[in-house]
């Protein structure tokens, strides 16, 4: 896989449904990543449809899966460990991602997150009680707040850990 210029349109994923935790990963640093978790099971062409998916959509594959990420050709990236840390240090290093928690997309759906009114802050029973110096994210499909926390820094520390040489 050659990677593109950073000044061209961000890029897509598609990852399958090995790679759950890596696609939440993906999410949270602002990637827009559809998982094949998202596909009904059982259909048993899946391959064939994540790699339609990959094409007419204009994603990289990413998958655990040997033969699928041959037949994605530059389409598809085999990825090679179970570690997650692993992982995204293996798609960093082939320039398809910047690592950095961005807040921008739901780690769930893969929808866009926009900035939480102060309704939606109160109302989510789950926010801290304290609001200041953060920022929250809310997400309209899920319908669930995000803030930059003791989660987010600890799932940034180990981004940061992983990719230092």
């Amino acid at each position: 896989m050659s990677p593109r210029s950073t000044e061209q349109t961000p890029r897509r994923f598609l990852t399958d449904r090995m790679l759950g935790t890596l696609t939440r990963y993906l999410r949270f640093m602002g990637y827009d990543t559809m998982s094949a978790n998202s596909l009904s099971p059982g259909n048993t062409r899946e391959d064939t449809l994540l790699l339609d998916i990959a094409s007419k959509d204009d994603r990289i594959l990413l998958t655990r899966d040997r033969e699928l990420a041959r037949r994605g050709g530059a389409q598809a990236v085999y990825v090679a460990s179970e570690d997650v840390m692993e992982q995204v240090r293996q798609v960093a290093d082939l320039g398809l991602i910047e690592p950095g928690i961005r807040m921008s997309r739901c780690s769930l759906c893969n929808t866009r997150l926009r900035p939480a009114t102060m309704r939606e802050i109160q109302e989510a029973h789950y926010a801290p009680r304290s609001t200041r110096g953060k920022e929250f994210f809310w997400c309209p499909a899920c319908r669930k707040l995000y803030w930059m926390g003791s989660h987010g820094d600890h799932l940034e520390k180990r981004l940061k850990e992983s990719l230092s040489p």
